[in-house]
């Protein structure tokens, strides 16, 4: 599985303001609520949930908040790179301020994991890490993510 399979493209956000880690996961669920046709409440409760199992500061500067939703058909994801980082009680310690949300079905517990591994693959490319937070624009954030996912695939 390829982060391209299911990432929202047109949902890329380039400066968003982060502002701190609740208001953030509420930005973002109403932005997939929104995009997705379902219920913004039920998102952020359930990035909620599972954030209080334990961060998804993935490490890096990077968070990957994820969760399983009612209602969702497919698994989906979109991408976001703050305006300014923020403390996200990653497991490194560092700021946050690149975001990947994940949603996925009930039922898709090995997909769920598949996509989570196709993120994870992206992000732990330090290169590629840099190359996002020079992107300038949507277009160019795309672009890096579909270089990445052409290396991974290699």
């Amino acid at each position: 599985m390829h982060l391209t399979d299911f990432l929202d493209f047109e949902a890329i956000r380039v400066g968003l303001p982060g502002g701190n880690k609740r208001k953030l996961l509420q930005m973002l669920g109403q932005m997939a609520g929104t995009r997705l046709e379902l219920e913004p409440d039920a998102i952020i409760e359930t990035v909620a949930e599972r954030e209080r199992l334990g961060s998804t500061g993935f490490g890096n500067g990077v968070a990957i908040p994820h969760g399983k939703v009612d209602g969702l058909k497919r698994i989906y994801a979109m991408v976001a790179r703050l305006s300014e980082p923020l403390d996200y009680k990653a497991i490194d310690g560092q700021p946050v301020d690149l975001v990947f949300l994940l949603l996925s079905p009930p039922e898709a517990g090995a997909e769920h994991l598949k996509a989570l591994a196709a993120v994870s693959r992206v992000v732990r490319h330090g290169p590629t890490l840099e190359k996002l937070r020079g992107a300038r624009s949507r277009d160019a954030f795309a672009a890096v993510l579909m270089g990445a996912d052409e290396r991974d695939a290699a």
